[in-house]
């Protein structure tokens, strides 16, 4: 049987003692096949969709800011004429997969959105954008079958075996590959993950708590179940703005709290320990403070992608609803394109899109990155360069 600590304000997870058997042809020294040997110690989260949150006034009243401050920063984007909710959708994931060492500038996302020759960090990036995509479109219900579908927009390209299903093998986190015994986390055994998970779900339905901690509480203990043998970490903070959306904080674009995170990553893996030693505390303050931090950010990104917004269209020479100031908006959230994409978007032939793009051209706002004649690629490098400097500021501690 399981055992859980006692007198906790939460519900810290107990431990269970399962069987393990090793790999004959495992690698590693003795004293590493002797330490991964034998029982070992899952972890055995408790339910929590019945559970009442614990505040005190002060986190109470640090939530409640931060919620008004996201739901403010939704209104004003989504009151601008630009395409900047695809860009903050686009900052957010590319934060959220930083978090797990996966980086990449803003040119080469914008090469593998457009299918061209990319890093594969980039490539990845693209399909945590899918996830992101995925999650928004079916936070209206947030069910398992909507957390599998989020999965798989993230990895249906990279890694389609796992995709479609919870994991069925135990895993583990940090400690090695020989086994679970030296882990820094072991999530609980695959047995439990359907019936956690449909605990979380009936959690994170809830409409009678605090929405930012209700959020934060659901992303920790998702976490902790770690329902997939990859990609938990990046479901499970999509599931954070699929929450924020469900609960109409936001309606109009996903704020970059994953890019709140990375001011301080230590902190905020430090506080999902906390969690599972039965201290929510940690994990509220740590998303309601990525939000203050988000807003800010994402605001200076907003204001600089309108400065350079004002700049080209003071360049062109040309009616506003020609095909040249047109494309100038599709830039704005695709920083590199060619004429066939560029047709596609503004429903022009191939030949009035190069013409468009020719103009943009001669004012300075496209460079031409490929060589040759044949399939030619442009970039507008004043886009990409505050898309950087975004990710430098989410990098940058306080």
């Amino acid at each position: 049987m399981p055992t859980f600590p006692e007198k906790f304000p939460w519900a810290p997870i107990g431990y269970e003692e399962r069987p393990w058997r090793s790999v004959q042809d495992d690698y590693g020294s003795r004293t590493q096949k002797r330490l991964a040997s034998g029982p070992y110690l899952a972890s055995v989260p408790a339910f929590i969709a019945d559970l009442d949150i614990p505040l005190s006034s002060e986190l109470h009243a640090l939530t409640e800011e931060a919620a008004s401050e996201l739901a403010r920063f939704d209104a004003e984007v989504g009151q601008i004429a630009a395409p900047f909710a695809s860009i903050l959708l686009r900052t957010e994931s590319a934060s959220s997969s930083e978090i797990e060492n996966l980086t990449s500038g803003a040119r080469q996302i914008a090469l593998a959105e457009l299918g061209e020759h990319a890093s594969k960090n980039a490539q990845l990036i693209v399909g945590n954008v899918r996830a992101m995509q995925a999650a928004l479109a079916l936070s209206e219900s947030i069910d398992g079958r909507a957390i599998l579908e989020t999965h798989r927009a993230l990895l249906e390209h990279s890694n389609p075996d796992i995709v479609g299903h919870w994991r069925d093998q135990q895993v583990w986190i940090g400690g090695g590959n020989l086994g679970p015994h030296t882990a820094q986390f072991v999530p609980p055994h695959h047995d439990r993950v359907l019936e956690l998970m449909d605990d979380l779900v009936a959690f994170a339905s809830r409409d009678d708590l605090p929405l930012l901690a209700q959020t934060a509480i659901a992303h920790a203990q998702f976490e902790t179940i770690h329902p997939f043998p990859d990609g938990n970490g990046r479901v499970g903070r999509a599931l954070i703005q699929a929450m924020l959306r469900a609960g109409k904080l936001t309606q109009n674009v996903a704020v970059p709290v994953s890019a709140g995170l990375l001011h301080d990553t230590s902190r905020y893996f430090e506080s999902l320990s906390a969690y599972r030693s039965g201290d929510i505390a940690p994990i509220i303050r740590s998303i309601a403070e990525a939000s203050f931090a988000a807003v800010h950010n994402g605001r200076i990104l907003v204001a600089d992608l309108e400065i350079v917004q004002v700049d080209w269209r003071g360049r062109i020479n040309a009616r506003r609803d020609s095909a040249v100031h047109r494309l100038v908006g599709v830039l704005l959230r695709q920083p590199v394109i060619g004429a066939a994409a560029a047709a596609a978007e503004l429903g022009v032939s191939t030949v009035n899109a190069q013409v468009a793009i020719d103009r943009l051209v001669d004012a300075d706002i496209l460079t031409q990155i490929t060589d040759g004649r044949r399939n030619r690629i442009w970039l507008a490098t004043d886009v990409v360069r505050v898309l950087d400097e975004f990710g430098a500021r989410a990098k940058r501690r306080r």
